[in-house]
């Protein structure tokens, strides 16, 4: 799910993550970390419009429908 990639300005030995004197491969991490929930946090704001959109067209399908019907009944009535 995250493609999380560390770097350091020195590479890692053995495959194990070496940190500097100033911790830039920790803020590195951090800052793909950070990365990685603003997209999750994206997908989900895109699904919820998604969501929201659906809804209102339903609610907009049902209030014609009603409107339709009050139209045909008032038609009925007057003539």
């Amino acid at each position: 799910m995250t493609d999380l990639v560390i770097r350091t300005d020195r590479p890692a030995r053995g495959g194990r993550l070496r940190l500097d004197a100033h911790g830039t491969a920790l803020l590195v991490m951090n800052e793909a970390l950070a990365r990685s929930r603003r997209r999750e946090a994206e997908e989900a704001a895109r699904e919820h419009r998604l969501a929201r959109r659906l809804t209102a067209g339903r609610r907009w399908d049902r209030l014609a429908a009603y409107a339709a019907g009050r139209a045909v009944r008032a038609r009925a009535t007057l003539g």
